[in-house]
């Protein structure tokens, strides 16, 4: 009696790799902006890096890198040099004015806010208020990702500045005080006062409306 023939063993077949596509992260982008913002309004004034490095009390190579976008400046980073170049911080958005060179742009549509997005704090900013160097008061509407924070460190800047918490919860410290502001609640200080802020929560994002006023610049 014939023996049945041996099942042949499977041939294994190699999936091919599919290469997937690799998608470029925005952040870097946006960091780059920010940086040849605060280089353009630095040349302008004149300053050298070795200037500006002593009166932030920040590194030659730390300002050198935010000007080429190698390194994603804080809240607290920003507001400094904001100051030492005399303007609020919306002028380091980045924005332009109206296309048509008008200096008393009165609306800011809601598809054109400019936005300063510091990816790696969980902090950004969209600039409500028309777009200009000059203003000193400036409307923002604040977002705050899960255990976004400006950081550990209490820094001050020019100006004073109120806000409206409209969703989530954020914790704010001035001084030595912090407070734990929920939806509805609003305050008001004068930034020269060391102060912080983040969202405390895990799993939900807090959005603020937020007001600066520069009183300093000019």
């Amino acid at each position: 009696m014939r023996k049945p023939a041996a099942a042949k063993p499977a041939r294994k077949v190699k999936a091919k790799a599919v290469a997937k596509p690799v998608a470029k992260p925005a952040e870097p982008a946006m960091d780059i902006a920010v940086g040849r913002r605060i280089r353009d309004l630095r040349r302008v004034r004149q300053f050298s890096l070795e200037t500006v490095a002593a009166r932030t009390e920040l590194s030659i190579g730390f300002l050198s890198q935010i000007e080429r976008g190698l390194s994603s400046p804080s809240l607290r980073v920003l507001a400094t040099l904001a100051d030492v170049l005399g303007v609020g911080i919306a002028a380091l958005f980045g924005a332009s004015p109206s296309a048509d060179g008008a200096s008393d742009q009165v609306v800011t549509r809601g598809l054109q806010r400019p936005e300063l997005k510091l990816w790696r704090t969980g902090v950004s900013k969209q600039l409500l208020s028309p777009a200009s160097a000059d203003n000193r008061l400036n409307l923002f509407l604040v977002h705050l990702e899960p255990g976004g924070s400006t950081g550990d460190e209490l820094y001050t800047h020019d100006g004073e500045e109120a806000g409206l918490v409209l969703e989530g919860e954020m914790m704010l410290t001035v001084d030595s005080e912090t407070w734990s502001l929920k939806q509805g609640d609003s305050f008001r200080f004068a930034s020269r006062r060391p102060h912080r802020f983040s969202n405390p929560a895990n799993d939900a994002k807090a959005v603020v409306l937020w007001v600066n006023c520069v009183t300093g610049a000019g």
